[in-house]
């Protein structure tokens, strides 16, 4: 596997989740295989209201959200790159203009922020509620209602066996059939019904899987929870069905949102509560859930445990890597030839390209290792199917961002050099992933014979746009397929803007 970035030298992490409903900050001190929560900030910031008719963030959010992370930066402006791990969720995952304002969020924290998928989100969360639980051998089911989706996940200790990731939460829920402030039964009943078609497609899946304790995370649920207790209507805490039902009349009694201050319900949680509430009533009733208990844990403690993990050498992209490679039946030997190839050619480069961070090169490692992924379901074109393929999976630990570099790098690393592929690109990427796209494909063409040539003397020497590519006095007489595919590849990259030269040295 590629080396991962392993600087041991972090003793503070922090984790940044930028909700559908809320922000929040969390800073922990590293204590050997623990984390040690030692600062916690959180602020109402509600993306997922704030997207317009036709999907775009507001200007009015995203200015309250570049204020707010304004506030988180200069928390974190002691932390070093690679400390703190950022994520947004559902709301950016829908913003059309998401993209656009990641730029200048960065900007405003002063850290990467990536875009994660609800199934990467679900992973995350399991792993932040098994680290803040009692570890036992029963199998468990976690719930967290966010602001624009709805994560269920099945595991045991700290492995998840089964994830998902609904489009259910309790901002678009509370809009959508609260939306004027009116509690009626049929609006209830309504919520609770959309609620149940949305879960429905998994439900009979996860009841044959099974649990043998249910556990609720985050706002919506610590919300219902909170009002069942202030009311009377559970005596040991968490949620019970019989305190649901009564807590269902309660609320149909109190007839207005604006009254649900009654219950002790969180003024920034009061416009949201109603949403929340109709989504764990369907999840009770589509499961059959009976008793749920609160856990503490969460997305940002699970973001607080996977850079731990990363820390120790333990990253979980390194096991989704080698289990697509398993899947795809990657031809193994060959792969890791042009991963070393690929990354030696880095090493001797990288200084004259700026590609220094430890994340290109375990960019490289893993694209090298899944370059030839597509070939599982055709020869013709498969750098496109395994594009495909890396563009769409579920690959745990990895952002959408990593996901889209890994697959252009795939799509691009034979043929002609596809220059259009980068122009979604802003500035920041575009260079190091052309760069790098360039050293996969002189690897791969290097090693097209499949043979296990022996190029531990190759040069390689970067200046701009130029690249010079050396061997041993006769290496390349002996060689004539390779050094004719090496001339094909100068035009392809030449057209591209690159000058390769290819010398004996």
């Amino acid at each position: 596997m590629p080396t991962p970035n392993t600087d041991t030298g972090f003793d503070t992490i922090a984790a940044v989740d930028l909700g559908s409903n809320s922000f929040h900050l969390m800073v922990g001190r590293v204590a050997g295989e623990e984390v040690q929560v030692i600062d916690r900030l959180r602020e109402p910031i509600r993306l997922g209201s704030g997207l317009d008719d036709d999907g775009n963030l507001t200007p009015a959010i995203c200015a309250e959200a570049l204020a707010c992370l304004n506030r988180f930066g200069e928390r974190l402006r002691r932390l070093p790159q690679g400390a703190v791990r950022a994520v947004g969720t559902n709301a950016l995952r829908r913003a059309g203009n998401g993209e656009r304002f990641l730029a200048d969020a960065r900007r405003a924290l002063g850290h990467p922020i990536e875009i994660v998928s609800g199934v990467e989100e679900a992973r995350l969360i399991y792993i932040g509620v098994a680290h803040s639980v009692p570890a036992d051998d029963r199998q468990q089911l976690v719930i967290d209602i966010g602001g624009g989706s709805t994560e269920l996940i099945i595991g045991r200790r700290y492995q998840p066996l089964r994830l998902e990731s609904l489009y259910l939460g309790c901002v678009s829920h509370s809009q959508r059939y609260f939306g004027d402030g009116r509690i009626t039964p049929s609006r209830l009943r309504d919520a609770e019904l959309a609620a149940l078609q949305e879960l429905e497609p998994v439900a009979a899946d996860y009841r044959a899987l099974g649990w043998q304790r249910a556990i609720g995370a985050s706002g919506s649920m610590v919300s219902v929870a909170e009002a069942l207790r202030c009311a009377g209507f559970v005596k040991n805490g968490g949620i019970t069905v019989s305190g649901l039902q009564r807590l269902r009349k309660h609320v149909l009694e109190l007839g207005r949102v604006d009254r649900l201050d009654r219950l002790q319900v969180r003024a920034d949680r009061v416009p949201v509560f109603m949403g929340g509430l109709a989504i764990v009533l369907a999840l009770f009733e589509g499961l059959g859930i009976k008793r749920l208990e609160i856990s503490d844990g969460a997305l940002r403690q699970g973001l607080l445990y996977d850079q731990l993990g990363r820390i120790h050498n333990a990253d979980i992209r390194d096991r989704t890597v080698a289990q697509m490679m398993r899947r795809y039946h990657v031809d193994t030997s060959h792969a890791r030839r042009i991963m070393r190839t690929a990354q030696r050619g880095l090493d001797l480069i990288g200084a004259a390209w700026d590609l220094t961070d430890p994340h290109w090169r375990q960019l490289l490692g893993w694209a090298a290792l899944l370059h030839e992924i597509g070939l599982d379901v055709a020869h013709a074109q498969y750098h496109k199917h395994g594009a495909y393929i890396l563009q769409h999976a579920d690959l745990a630990g990895f952002s959408r961002q990593e996901q889209h570099q890994l697959a252009l790098l795939v799509r691009v690393h034979r043929r002609k050099f596809a220059l259009g592929e980068f122009a979604a690109l802003d500035d920041e990427a575009r260079r190091p992933l052309m760069r790098l796209a360039l050293l996969l494909r002189l690897a791969a063409v290097l090693h097209r014979s499949r043979a296990a040539l022996r190029l531990s003397r190759f040069s390689l020497r970067a200046d701009g746009a130029v690249l010079c590519l050396g061997f041993p006095p006769g290496w390349l007489e002996r060689h004539p397929l390779t050094e004719a595919d090496l001339r094909q590849e100068a035009q392809f990259l030449a057209a591209a803007g690159f000058e390769l030269r290819i010398e004996d040295t």
